[in-house]
């Protein structure tokens, strides 16, 4: 998906030990490990007089995951993958030195004139300085590959990464995790030993309880302690845990473009304003870059 907003620095506050904010990247803190952006999309109302259309748009220096709870997006790219995604499957796409994509409504629902409910999170993660450059790659992992356990009235999915002594078979680029929590009762959330790294929390429906504050869905909670957070989810919530180590480098960010090096993001402006980017074969669309 595109960052048409490019950095919005949402309004964050301190809570003890942890800060609490709406996205990342945010005043306080621009990145969990490696993820360098989330986006929540929806819950919105998708029918025949309104489909989602992402037009052609590039990326460098990243990963992007994209993770749907309800509704269904069609993936298409300039390495000609065309993938469509549903709830609780993973879209991991690898942009590397430079790829282009577009995320529709399918023509299947189109024709149906189907309408649905559309949501879930658009996810980018930096890449490793060393591994910036290399050759855009797309994976499609079903909901039924990804590790899943229960754990006292709590449904827990290893979206991504390693966790709880599991690994996802999400090809991953460096040490980090996701983690989707569902509750049917009271949680209390400990993950000392268990996740490696920085630790972000996003509240997805329902609220978490830490350091006597209830914060609620659409909040995110990013502890400042490495390694170990204690919180408490109440019941018939649903949380992401998300996170890992962290980069030794800065990581610049500019609109869909990711890099340590200033000049490979002004390179790429350069490619995408001069249409010398690599493109879609077919696809003729193009969303300019902002400014």
């Amino acid at each position: 998906m595109s960052n048409t907003g490019l950095i919005i620095e949402e309004r964050s506050r301190d809570i003890g030990d942890f800060l609490v904010a709406r996205l990342i990247p945010f005043r306080k803190k621009r990145m969990v490990g490696p993820f360098i952006f989330i986006d929540h999309m929806g819950p919105a109302a998708l029918g025949p007089d309104h489909y989602m259309d992402v037009d052609q748009h590039p990326h460098i220096g990243l990963s992007t995951l994209t993770y749907l709870m309800e509704g269904e997006l069609m993936h298409e790219d300039g390495m000609g993958t065309k993938q469509l995604t549903l709830p609780g499957s993973v879209n991991w796409m690898v942009a590397g030195k430079g790829v282009t994509h577009t995320e529709r409504t399918s023509q299947e629902a189109r024709s149906q004139s189907k309408s649905f409910t559309m949501h879930g999170y658009q996810i980018w993660l930096a890449l490793p300085k060393n591994l910036e450059d290399i050759n855009p790659e797309f994976h499609h992992i079903p909901a039924e590959d990804l590790p899943t356990w229960q754990d006292q009235g709590a449904d827990f999915k290893l979206v991504a990464g390693k966790g709880y002594g599991k690994e996802s078979p999400v090809p991953v680029h460096s040490e980090l995790f996701m983690i989707d929590v569902q509750t049917q009762q009271d949680y209390k959330l400990d993950i000392q030993d268990q996740l490696k790294g920085e630790i972000g929390i996003t509240i997805v429906s329902g609220s978490v309880e830490a350091c006597g504050n209830e914060v609620v869905a659409g909040n995110m909670l990013v502890s400042k302690v490495e390694d170990t957070c204690s919180v408490k989810i109440k019941k018939g919530s649903h949380v992401l845990l998300f996170g890992g180590m962290p980069f030794e480098e800065e990581r610049h960010i500019y609109w869909n473009f990711v890099s340590h090096s200033k000049e490979k993001i002004e390179e790429a402006k350069k490619a995408w304003r001069n249409k010398t980017f690599p493109m879609m074969d077919g696809d003729d669309t193009y969303v300019p870059l902002p400014g």
